[in-house]
């Protein structure tokens, strides 16, 4: 029988902390079915009460009690969540006692400090990269090309925009993403704007299948589309990611998460600091 339950987030912040750490997690249990929701933002007891009150009414309504990542840092809040009916996973609690220990230091238990704009020269390095991405996505731009610490190729809805802003808004690296035209495929050619960066390339490709299920949704029936289109540019790619010595990955089941982690290894970029 499988298994489903209800899971919560819970956060004094985004929630993005909590959603991340219990995400990387659950995906452990195959098999299971969660129903995963994010409370976030819960600054006070009062707003950890009516919390507490909708766990209870869920437990009662499912049967079976929700389970909950915490990253919330108030003491007096964190006891409120407790008295919940639920498998309640403090995250911080976990960790920072040991952390404490190790440098001999107190925590500040500061609400919200995982995404905040404490460190101003990191948010405003990864909004200088996230302009530079959407500057240069798709080939539209070639003006500072000498920045980019990344050029991402490969043929149409191979995840070159996606994992350009990813790259961006999480590690501050500017990536350019160029497309591969029917000419550069045919031809076994970069493009002529960025064949002098071949240090900084790299590729993407897909599985056939999956190319032409994404191609569909956008132009249904079209040449672009088809089977036999998808299956030409893939396999031109490859030949020319081998051709030019372009490092470069399937991203047909992997997540945007996984692809720029690849492509940061690969060329071995570093998050901004």
């Amino acid at each position: 029988m499988a298994v489903q339950r209800d899971v919560f987030f819970l956060s004094d912040g985004t929630g993005i902390t909590a959603e991340t750490l219990g995400n990387a997690l659950l995906t452990q249990f195959e098999g299971c079915t969660f129903e995963k929701t994010t409370l976030p933002f819960i600054h006070s007891v009062e707003r950890a009460h009516s919390v507490v009150e909708y766990l209870r009414q869920v437990e009662k309504t499912s049967g079976e009690r929700p389970i909950v990542f915490s990253t919330t840092t108030s003491n007096a809040i964190r006891d409120e969540l407790r008295a919940a009916p639920v498998l309640f996973i403090d995250l911080f609690d976990s960790m920072l006692p040991a952390i404490e220990a190790e440098l001999g230091v107190k925590s500040t238990h500061a609400q919200g400090r995982a995404h905040s704009l404490a460190d101003g020269n990191r948010y405003d390095a990864r909004m200088a990269a996230v302009n530079y991405a959407m500057e240069h996505d798709d080939g539209q731009s070639v003006r500072d090309l000498p920045r980019a610490d990344v050029v991402l190729i490969a043929p149409s809805r191979c995840g070159k925009t996606p994992t350009s802003i990813y790259l961006a808004l999480q590690y501050g690296i500017f990536a350019a993403n160029f497309p591969l035209t029917e000419d550069d495929l045919t031809e076994l050619r970069l493009p002529r704007s960025i064949a002098t960066y071949s240090g900084k390339l790299f590729g993407l490709t897909s599985a056939i299948e999956r190319l032409h299920e994404v191609r569909s949704e956008r132009r249904p029936g079209s040449t672009y589309s088809s089977v036999s289109q998808c299956a030409f540019e893939l396999r031109q790619a490859e030949q020319l990611y081998r051709r030019h010595g372009i490092p470069y990955v399937n991203s047909e089941h992997m997540s945007v998460e996984e692809i720029a982690a690849t492509v940061m290894q690969e060329r071995g970029l570093r998050r901004t600091a």
